[in-house]
């Protein structure tokens, strides 16, 4: 199971890496599909133009046995000095609430969801930013959440 989730995710980054508009995306494993809520995947990227506007994307693998329809993620953006730029709580919907049939790309059990967070977004400053993201969920440790990602593309 590991190496079949270690080959789609090489798979996800070579595909993804051939995506011009991107200028930033990286994917962090969740350690046996267990996502602790004191874990905060931290993705640092760098914006040179502020005129662009962009899109930022979840990229989010879970299983079939994933025990919720949906997934809320809190999500807080920082700029070089640390400080916060904005916060938020995102609900994210991973299966049809009334089928239970999962969305996104599907592999075996698994599956990649790449869903739209913000559009249109305008960076303040030119400069290095982070975003931290945190499971907002009842349940800790989450189950069934195998990678959690960030994607921020140049919108056309």
């Amino acid at each position: 199971m590991k190496y079949i989730g270690a080959l789609l995710i090489g798979l996800l980054l070579l595909v993804g890496g051939c995506d011009s508009n991107a200028v930033f995306k990286d994917i962090e494993d969740i350690e046996d599909g267990r996502w602790f809520v004191r874990q905060s995947p931290t993705f640092t990227f760098q914006i040179e133009d502020t005129t662009q506007t962009y899109s930022i994307f979840y990229n989010i693998r879970n299983s079939l046995s994933y025990p919720y329809y949906n997934l809320y993620i809190s999500r807080v953006l920082l700029d070089s000095a640390g400080k916060t730029v904005e916060s938020k709580l995102d609900e994210l919907i991973l299966l049809d609430p009334k089928s239970g049939k999962p969305y996104g790309d599907g592999l075996g059990d698994l599956f990649d969801h790449k869903i739209k967070v913000a559009d249109k977004y305008r960076f303040p400053r030119r400069g290095q930013y982070t975003i931290r993201l945190r499971q907002y969920m009842r349940q800790n440790p989450l189950p069934e959440i195998y990678s959690v990602g960030i994607s921020v593309e140049k919108e056309i």
